[in-house]
Order: C-alpha cells, then structure tokens, then sequence
C-alpha cells in the first residue's frame, strides 16, 4: 500500500527504513522521503513507527510514560 503519494513510498519501504533505526517521521522522510512534501501522510508514518516499536498505546495514555 503506498503511504506517501507524493514521492510514491510504500508501507514496506517506511517499515525496512524504521526497521533500520529510523525513530522519528523526520528521520523517515529524511531516508525515503515520506512525509518530506505535503506532509498528509505523517500520521500514518507514525502509525509505523509506534507498531515497529510494539507501542501501540500513546504515549499521553499511558500513565507511566
């Protein structure tokens, strides 16, 4: 499934790029360039990340955080 349609990237390429150590959607769009342009698609790239990082409670839910 493509996430950013502006510079075509895909879900599996966000995935290898946090899988690679990327931890923040600026350091995402840095290494893919999803969410580098209109920025629509930064929630999603999120979304990736928490999953990747097997939080998928927010961080402002989670009182001992």
């Amino acid at each position: 499934m493509y996430v950013c349609l502006c510079v075509g990237v895909t879900n599996q390429a966000v995935a290898d790029v946090v899988a690679g150590g990327a931890i923040t959607s600026k350091q995402v769009a840095a290494a893919c360039g999803a969410g580098a342009e209109c920025g629509r698609c930064r929630r999603t790239v999120r979304a990736i990340i928490e999953a990747r990082r097997g939080d998928a409670t927010p961080a402002s839910a989670d009182p001992d955080r």
